[in-house]
């Protein structure tokens, strides 16, 4: 083997002619086609952005403001924009926005948006986009006229320059958006823009203009809790944009009613909704196991069902009606709930409940446990709940009537008190003694009252308590939360006193019974019932029987004044 032989087999390949040649001509291919990706991607730009333009503008009917568009190559073609804005109405000279610059007047503006395409699809006309990815999107909808009237696109007709619709120029797939949010302005000028903060929203583009299948998912504020939502909205309307329809079903998770003052347990709803953005029917069920009161804090388990007509632009809902159970208690409302600018919302209802527990009444809003009595109740109140951030107890307002049959009490001592009262009004002496003893249930008793409640404080009006034997008829108020009540009023009995003993004391007790047989009855006693929490005096009450219910409120704000502060724990 000779000596340039040797040489030439030890030459790297690198550095053999053919090689140069080749790197060189793909360094000229590579040159050539980034200089042609430049060409066009210079070119595609403002083609791209033509077509954003005149796609947007033909399905809103308006002028479109786009801030920038770029396309880039670092990780595919990828096109990015930003500062997209749509007027609501156009000046009529210029089609320019109404109050240029005024945000109020942009009813949809996008922060950032961007998609992935192809060089030879983005030249392609019309464009079909997979996915666009869309970052803080507002719509901004205002009450008043159809938006056509604010457009003003129609123009006098000109022959020879004849007016001509834009086109469609590019076809989206699916939208992705982030941190949207829905504006929906009141017509009431008191009531507060409604707001919808979507922390995630999918929308799969369906064969009708501007028609989507949707997906959502938002927090809700109060009461805190996720919701998950998914349906179809549209086709869009675009003179007014309000009235453009919107289905789809729902489920609230996990809501903290503690989020609401004065309300505790956790809230889980399912439903469904069909209509227009400012004006929906729901239908749904709602279940919160560990519903209470802080007042008591006894959880009771509540599930409703309900019916309801909400305007989204205010956030007023119409309840009707709603159908609920309260433990073992059944009930139905219906009503309002307006939304007041600035304070919150005012709750309105009717509430009817015409086979409950009175167990489950007290066991929710009073603290004495067990409940004191037991027995079957029959209630109509209108309830009340206005704005304010104060505890619910103590704004809720009542107003109503209820009866209680087969009442029983809880406390063995308590209800042989009052079986022993009834053998001796039935005029059965010899009775009463064990009657008073025995721990069992000898009667059964019905009350029937009006009541009303306010600022935490409950009164009664008329109470009517009637066992065999005796009528109690009373008037009273009680604190509420088991601490201070009061009643006054009048025991009648059938029986004379002399009837309600046995031997000598009757014969004693003979001369009085004309004295005090009144209004039909064989006696009639002035009493008082007061105490606090567990702690019961009953006696006469000779000269104030007759005592003002608010008078008597007046007696427990003093006690309650004199009370001393209780102990720390």
């Amino acid at each position: 083997m000779n000596e340039s032989t040797t040489q030439k087999s030890h030459t790297r390949f690198y550095q053999r002619r053919w090689f140069k040649i080749t790197a060189s001509l793909f360094a000229l291919v590579l040159i050539g086609l980034t200089i042609t990706a430049e060409y066009l991607l210079h070119n595609a730009s403002p083609i791209l952005r033509k077509r954003v333009i005149e796609t947007l503008s033909a399905r809103f009917n308006a002028p479109v403001e786009l801030d920038t568009l770029d396309i880039s190559l670092l990780r595919g073609v990828e096109v990015t924009g930003t500062g997209l804005r749509i007027p609501y109405g156009t000046d009529a000279a210029s089609r320019m926005p109404l109050a240029s610059g005024d945000k109020s007047h942009v009813f949809l503006s996008i922060d950032h948006f961007t998609f992935r395409s192809t060089l030879s699809e983005l030249l392609h006309s019309p464009t079909n986009i997979g996915v666009v990815y869309v970052d803080n999107v507002t719509i901004d909808l205002p009450p008043g006229p159809d938006r056509s009237n604010l457009l003003h696109t129609q123009q006098p007709a000109d022959p020879e320059h004849p007016k001509t619709q834009p086109k469609i120029a590019i076809i989206v797939g699916e939208i992705r958006c982030k941190n949207a949010k829905l504006i929906l302005e009141p017509k009431d000028p008191i009531k507060a823009p409604k707001e919808f903060d979507i922390n995630s929203l999918i929308l799969h583009k369906m064969s009708g203009a501007l028609e989507y299948l949707y997906e959502a998912q938002l927090i809700n504020p109060i009461p805190r809790g996720q919701i998950v939502a998914n349906g179809h909205i549209g086709p869009w309307n675009i003179d007014q944009p309000r009235q453009s329809p919107i289905d789809g079903i729902f489920s609230f998770s996990n809501a903290d009613m503690n989020t609401i003052k004065g309300i505790g347990g956790t809230l889980n709803a399912t439903g469904k909704f069909n209509g227009v953005l400012e004006r929906l029917t729901v239908d749904g069920t709602a279940d919160v196991p560990d519903f209470s009161l802080d007042i008591s804090n006894h959880p009771v388990p509540l599930h409703t069902q309900y019916h309801a007509f909400v305007d989204a632009t205010s956030g007023d809902t119409t309840l009707s009606p709603v159908t609920a159970r309260l433990g073992h208690s059944d009930f139905t409302c219906a009503g309002t709930v307006m939304h007041i600018k600035g304070k919150g919302h005012d709750i309105a209802l009717d509430v009817n409940m015409p086979h409950g527990r009175i167990e489950d009444l007290i066991e929710l809003g009073m603290k004495s446990s067990p409940p004191l009595m037991t027995g079957i109740v029959t209630m109509k109140t209108k309830l009340h709940i206005p704005p304010g951030k104060v505890r619910v107890v103590r704004k809720l307002e009542l107003a109503g009537a209820l009866t209680i049959n087969n009442v029983q009490f809880t406390k063995s001592e308590f209800q042989d008190k009052i079986d022993g009262l009834s053998m001796r009004a039935q005029g059965k002496p010899q009775d009463a003694k064990t009657a008073s003893t025995d721990h069992k249930d000898e009667v059964h008793s019905t009350l029937a009252t009006d009541f009303s409640l306010k600022s935490g404080e409950m009164t009664f009006h008329s109470i009517r308590y009637q066992v065999p034997g005796a009528l109690v008829l009373l008037d009273g108020v009680d604190s509420l939360d088991g601490n201070l009540f009061e009643f006054k009023g009048h025991v009648r009995t059938d029986a004379k006193p002399s009837q309600m003993v046995t031997g000598w004391k009757s014969k004693l007790l003979k001369p009085i019974d004309p004295f005090l047989k009144r209004n039909g009855a064989g006696m009639e006693l002035p009493i008082s019932i007061s105490g606090q929490k567990n702690d019961v005096h009953l006696g006469l009450a000779f000269g104030k029987a007759d005592e003002s219910t608010a008078d008597m409120s007046k007696d427990l704000k003093a006690k309650r004044a004199d009370a001393p502060p209780p102990k720390k724990k």
